[in-house]
């Protein structure tokens, strides 16, 4: 998923990790986290996930480490078949 932020968050923001509200699918799909937004706080956060397309997000405060290791797994390029 996409990352929306700087990193350090600028000053009077907070990273935000969003996350499923559903604990088991996030367990099967193996990466709770959806991703990471910038805001001031809990409910800005969890709107802006909204407005990126999540539904039912749930926003956790996070540090810049987190964000860097989704940023860096986001980027990674693919590998295709070759046929």
């Amino acid at each position: 998923m996409s990352i929306t932020q700087t990193f350090p968050p600028k000053p009077g923001q907070q990273l935000w990790g969003i996350y499923y509200t559903d604990r088991e699918y996030a367990r099967e799909v193996g990466d709770p986290i959806c991703t990471v937004v910038e805001a001031s706080t809990k409910l800005a956060a969890e709107e802006i996930a909204v407005h990126l397309g999540f539904k039912n997000p749930w926003a956790h405060p996070i540090t810049t480490e987190p964000a860097k290791q989704r940023q860096e797994l986001s980027h990674k390029p693919t590998r295709g078949i070759g046929v």
